[in-house]
């Protein structure tokens, strides 16, 4: 290990001596944060799901639809229908997809599968218990 010892870390402390680097600033900059300071600063007023997501689902939507109109790619003389059963399958196979996700994002940091020890609303929600 080349001489250098192992760190045991525990939430929420660093060691005074920086994790072995200088100073705190070069710590952060040639190792980044730690888990538990990830958690403690991310912001509390971030957005569960970034709208650049929401955009490319819609882009992809719009380009899928478009090319299912019977005017790309169809043989002439071959007349197809506007609107088929695949349609309703993927409007299904999107509500499924779209339920999925804000299950999972609303998952943590919940009441329903329990809050983290920062979070300001765990305090809040076992009042109300």
């Amino acid at each position: 290990m080349r001489g250098k010892a192992v760190h045991s870390k525990e939430w929420g402390k660093i060691p005074e001596d920086h994790l072995g680097y200088a100073s705190e600033e070069e710590r952060h900059s040639k190792r980044g944060l730690e888990d538990w300071e990830l958690v403690e600063k991310i912001s509390e007023s971030q957005n569960k799901v970034p709208y650049w997501f929401i955009g490319v689902i819609l882009v992809v939507l719009l380009i899928a639809v478009g090319l299912s109109f019977p005017f790309w790619g169809d043989r002439p003389g071959f007349e197809r229908s506007w609107v088929n059963w695949g349609f309703l399958a993927a409007l299904v196979y999107i509500s499924i997809g779209i339920g999925f996700i804000y299950f999972m994002v609303n998952l943590y940091g919940s009441k329903f599968a329990g809050r983290l020890d920062s979070d300001p609303l765990k305090n809040k929600d076992e009042k109300n218990e």
